[in-house]
């Protein structure tokens, strides 16, 4: 029997990871973390009986502990009570679901009690990778991608060594405002940036998909991931998302994996890697299939992608900027405070006004993204 934890159980990723486990037999799930949905929470406790769970807010954890007081669970909040998930003694990989840089200590806690990884919180690596990879070398962790575009990557290098890598081809589907101008995204709303042509993801996410952004998070996680250089990763819009990524080798050769677009694949394969299991669900039937085609993505309109190359080639704290200012400018966009066209304003901004920091400690990540927080709200 395998057991994991799971950080971010109620969120797309973590809700399809307990899918996979549904539909299993042979995972246990000891440990659970969620920020405030006590509701789905408790009936997640009720199907998988976690050992332990964790709820960011104290208010909240008190009142789940009401809700579930007929089970033994143990009910923490907080940051410690994610870290006392990451490092549970039972669990063997620790799902990291959960979205933004609150994951990087509990990624590092788990890493450094010998946990496997299957990593489906990019922000830790694009702003702590040159922590997390060493770190889990040392303790010789596994980074499993969980990332639909990771996973390909990670499947299409089996049986081959990195160091023989001449390029990533990463791919995009190039969200719902393909082909659009920036004149055409003047009026954008909520709604409309909320419509992705493909994938069934989390708000923040497909908002990110929307403008590029994401796509420019994946580059530099793949560089820390797959350790590459950037310009060894080339984004390729190719919107029918079949293929999920490629490799291209030294001798030429690309190796790709394709696919219908479903993220129970790339989890179940983290979950029970180097092992392959069948997973119900629509096949790719190349008899049905006309056509796969592919663009250029225009980094002139969705200039977030053009940044996050700026922000992996210089390194240091620049892309934990990138990736704060990006996060409150989704907020505030999904809030209707902002305008579509002012998050990669914000994100620019905030680069142009930051002093780098090389080699940052994980505080030092902290502390710049509160420092961009600032920074963006005194603009209002």
């Amino acid at each position: 029997m395998k057991k994991i934890a799971i950080l971010g159980s109620t969120g797309s990723i973590g809700t399809q990871t307990l899918e996979v486990v549904r539909e299993n037999n042979d995972i246990a799930v000891v440990g659970i973390a969620a920020a405030n949905n006590i509701d789905l929470l408790e009936k997640q406790i009720r199907e998988f009986a976690p050992k332990v769970v964790a709820v960011w807010s104290e208010e909240k954890a008190r009142e789940l502990r009401i809700k579930i007081s007929d089970l033994s669970v143990k009910v923490v909040s907080g940051m410690d009570g994610l870290i006392e998930i990451a490092v549970l003694p039972e669990t063997e990989i620790l799902v990291t679901a959960i979205v933004g840089m609150i994951g990087i200590r509990p990624t590092i806690a788990a890493i450094e009690a010998g946990k496997d990884i299957a990593l489906a919180n990019k922000e830790t690596l694009v702003t702590a990778g040159h922590i997390i990879m060493p770190l889990a070398k040392e303790h010789r962790v596994s980074i499993l991608p969980v990332d639909s575009e990771h996973s390909a990557i990670f499947q299409s290098l089996q049986g081959n060594d990195g160091k023989s890598i001449h390029k990533i081809l990463l791919t995009a589907s190039g969200g719902p405002f393909r082909g659009r101008k920036r004149g055409d995204l003047e009026h954008i709303q909520v709604e409309d940036a909320l419509k992705h042509p493909n994938w069934e993801m989390g708000r923040k996410i497909t908002i990110d998909s929307s403008t590029l952004v994401n796509k420019g998070l994946e580059v530099i996680e793949a560089k820390w991931l797959f350790d590459v250089e950037m310009e060894q990763i080339e984004v390729v819009v190719q919107p029918q998302s079949i293929i999920h990524s490629m490799v291209e080798y030294v001798d030429g050769a690309i190796i790709a994996e394709l696919g219908t677009p479903d993220m129970k694949l790339p989890i179940q394969y983290a979950l029970y890697y180097p092992q392959r299991r069948y997973l119900p669900g629509e096949r790719l039937d190349f008899k049905q299939l006309s056509q796969i085609t592919f663009e250029e993505p225009d980094m002139e309109t969705f200039y977030g992608l053009r940044l996050a190359y700026e922000a992996g080639n210089v390194g240091g704290s620049l892309p934990t900027v990138f990736n704060a200012a990006n996060e409150l400018a989704v907020c505030k966009f999904l809030n209707r405070e902002i305008r579509y066209l002012e998050i990669p304003e914000i994100i620019e901004k905030c680069m142009r006004n930051h002093k780098n920091i090389m080699n940052p400690s994980v505080e030092e990540i902290l502390e710049t993204e509160q420092e961009v927080y600032k920074q963006i709200e005194s603009r209002w």
